[in-house]
């Protein structure tokens, strides 16, 4: 499985402060967005994986909603998670 407990603990822990704070919202982003890269690598090798491609949509939208409540709250904190984790806005 491409997301083992100590990789997700890892995100945790880099993005959301320790790795029991799950609720984060910058870890929660951080998540998606590794969930997202890895399932865009496997649209590229699996264009016809149209159940996998619905879940991408379903996902990018999940991290759209976190990082605007983001920005509502804390400005800065938006500007450095789209830094640090190469997210296009």
């Amino acid at each position: 499985m491409y997301l083992t407990k100590e990789k997700k603990e890892e995100i945790f822990v880099t993005h959301g402060g320790a790795a029991t704070n799950t609720g984060s919202t910058e870890g929660q982003i951080a998540l998606f967005t590794f969930r997202i890269n890895h399932l865009t690598e496997h649209l590229k090798k699996n264009r016809h994986d149209y159940n996998t491609e619905r879940s991408l949509v379903k996902l990018v939208g999940k991290r759209r909603s976190h990082l605007d409540y983001l920005k509502k709250k804390d400005i800065n904190k938006y500007r450095e998670i789209l830094k640090t984790l190469n997210i296009r806005k």
